[in-house]
């Protein structure tokens, strides 16, 4: 049986790529990430191997050990976690001494180049979740009404701008007026900080930045968001098509649906 790797995050994109790669017909090999990865993911996979944030030669190790050429990023890393308890191995410090900037987007690709160079080639999860993916239109909740469209244009033009600059991919509006935009904190975080200052009635608008390596760092929504927006009286998720992940889609419509919260994939 052919052998696909998964260095796994938090959340549950990775529960959500094993499966969708083993009803493939392939074992997932997995590393996971002390302190971010779900415990409960060592029963839906082949192996699982624990590193400490930065131990990129463990995980090489781990892959080759087990004959992997192809491994997935699937799953987030929380950037407060990564600046105060990542432990750097050699192939970090030989990563970080080549880039001009520890951005994102520029940290995940040296990354992958790395691995590339060692014989594992970094694919795109989304290879095997293309049904997990953000369709187009009205999905759950109320229809929009004319102001709220307006500022989910309002929030996709302010998002393209935030993910040019590769900061975040969230952005919060209310009545033509921008709340807060996501950076270290992460979605929810940003969500609550937009709701302190504009009340009730927030559009959330989440999208991928211009230019996305698919391979890693995709925007993923799930149930816990709609949580977070319901405890805060935010009231629309409008979410890029194509390029968001949808995790439990049924249980995210029906609490959308629930809370009346309109959820919509726009272009």
């Amino acid at each position: 049986m052919e052998r696909i790797g998964l260095i796994a995050g938090n959340g549950r994109l990775p529960f959500l790529f094993a499966s969708a790669a083993r009803a493939q017909g392939l074992e997932v090999v997995a590393v996971a990430h002390r302190g971010e990865t779900d415990p409960a993911l060592a029963s839906e996979v082949a192996s699982l191997t624990w590193v400490r944030l930065g131990q990129v030669d463990r995980i090489l190790r781990a892959f080759r050990d087990a004959g992997v050429t192809r491994a997935a990023m699937a799953g987030g890393i929380g950037r407060v976690r990564a600046f105060t308890e990542a432990r750097p191995d050699l192939g970090a410090v030989r990563i970080l001494s080549r880039l001009r900037s520890v951005r994102d987007d520029a940290l995940l690709r040296a990354v992958a180049d790395y691995f590339e160079s060692h014989g594992v080639t970094i694919v795109a999860p989304t290879d095997w979740l293309a049904q997990a993916l953000c369709p187009a239109g009205h999905l759950a909740g109320p229809a929009l009404n004319a102001v709220q469209q307006k500022d989910v244009a309002l929030g996709r033009e302010v998002a393209t701008l935030l993910g040019q600059a590769d900061v975040g991919q969230t952005v919060v509006v209310r009545q033509g007026h921008v709340l807060a935009l996501e950076a270290v904190e992460g979605t929810d975080e940003a969500i609550r900080r937009g709701a302190k200052y504009g009340g009730t009635g927030a559009v959330v608008v989440k999208r991928c930045k211009p230019g996305q390596d698919l391979r890693f760092d995709l925007p993923a929504v799930g149930p816990r968001t709609l949580d977070v927006m319901k405890e805060v009286g935010a009231t629309v998720l409008a979410l890029e098509v194509g390029k968001t992940v949808l995790l439990d889609a049924p249980e995210l419509f029906r609490k959308a649906d629930t809370a009346g919260i309109s959820l919509v994939g726009v272009p």
